[in-house]
């Protein structure tokens, strides 16, 4: 906060400092509340009609009166992470993409829509990684037309709580009545670490393609038609990982890694309740992360949704810090 040589607090951030990053002191307006004040840092979205908009880095939007400040500052960038690869936005978030690639997609300025029969909101939602070279609310209305076109909901996917992220724009599509349904972090480690891990890969099958066993596994996809496999196919190397299990033909765990230059992604690791607390889940990783290394990785990512505790809990072990937070937007 920002105190004066006299020790008094001061509200030092006007309406001019929307879309800065700030830190602010307001009054609280819970009586059985344990503290006076509570303190907001994130990016000030707005400041209308004498109320605030600040949009916390895991996209939580706060609105505090302007009547409630007590003190108030721009505040720093957000501070470099100390775990895992130095990494921009910019760079991440083309690579996630090229992962996860749509069966049909066209451009809008600096937007891309991207359409897949519906199967996953990744493959079926706008990447705004600029200006979609309209007004704001004449691009909204051309992708809900796109993607009712093809029946589909229109959705939006943003990014917040790293530089050069999208809490802008999350704000006004708040203001617009789209809703945020899923929040999800991406998460990034050093490769190496996850390639040492103590586990044993000899039973981890790897592959170039997603055969129906594997499949059989995956609990994303009922029906594994063709636009299934082609979203699980696409990116620049593709790498499927089985263990097989005991009895039958479905695998007692599964994953996906694709390799693009540095980086490594790792998605679709699942392993059947009857496993679980086996390891299974590490021998996968291990063995796609060697395999990624052998082609010259050297960093990895992954997303993992926000009350996934479970898999956020094995993550953390494994040496991945959260890099920033990823938001799909639905159209009221």
């Amino acid at each position: 906060m920002e105190i004066t040589a006299g020790g008094r607090l001061e509200v030092r951030i006007t309406p001019a400092d929307v879309g800065k990053r700030v830190s602010v002191r307001c009054l609280t307006d819970d009586p059985k509340a344990p503290e006076k004040f509570t303190d907001t840092v994130g990016v000030l979205t707005s400041w209308d009609k004498g109320v605030l908009l600040i949009t916390r880095r895991t996209g939580e939007s706060v609105r505090i009166p302007e009547s409630a400040l007590v003190a108030g500052k721009v505040a720093p960038s957000a501070p470099a992470r100390r775990r895992g690869p130095a990494a921009s936005f910019e760079e991440l978030a083309p690579v996630a993409a090229r992962a996860w690639q749509p069966v049909e997609s066209e451009r809008l300025g600096d937007w891309l829509l991207r359409a897949s029969s519906g199967f996953t909101r990744r493959a079926n939602s706008v990447l705004p990684l600029g200006d979609p070279g309209l007004p704001l609310d004449e691009a909204l209305a051309h992708v809900t037309r796109w993607y009712a076109a093809r029946q589909l909901p229109a959705y939006i996917q943003t990014a917040t709580g790293a530089e050069g992220t999208q809490e802008q724009l999350c704000a006004e599509l708040e203001e617009r009545g789209w809703v945020r349904e899923v929040s999800a972090e991406l998460r990034i480690a050093r490769l190496a670490p996850i390639g040492d891990l103590d586990a044993d890969v000899s039973r981890v099958q790897l592959a170039r393609t997603a055969d129906d066993a594997w499949l059989s596994r995956y609990q994303r996809s009922q029906e594994p038609g063709p636009h299934v496999r082609a979203v699980l196919g696409s990116g620049p190397s593709v790498w499927f990982a089985s263990v097989p299990g005991d009895s039958g033909d479905v695998p007692a765990a599964i994953g996906r890694c694709v390799v693009d230059g540095r980086w490594a992604g790792f998605m679709a690791v699942e392993v059947d309740p009857a496993s679980r607390r086996q390891g299974l889940a590490t021998a996968v990783m291990a063995a796609l992360a060697r395999r990624a290394l052998e082609e010259g990785a050297s960093a990895s990512w992954l997303q993992v949704e926000s009350d996934n505790d479970g898999a956020r809990a094995l993550y953390d072990g494994m040496g991945f810090a959260t890099h920033h937070h990823y938001h799909h937007f639905r159209s009221a």
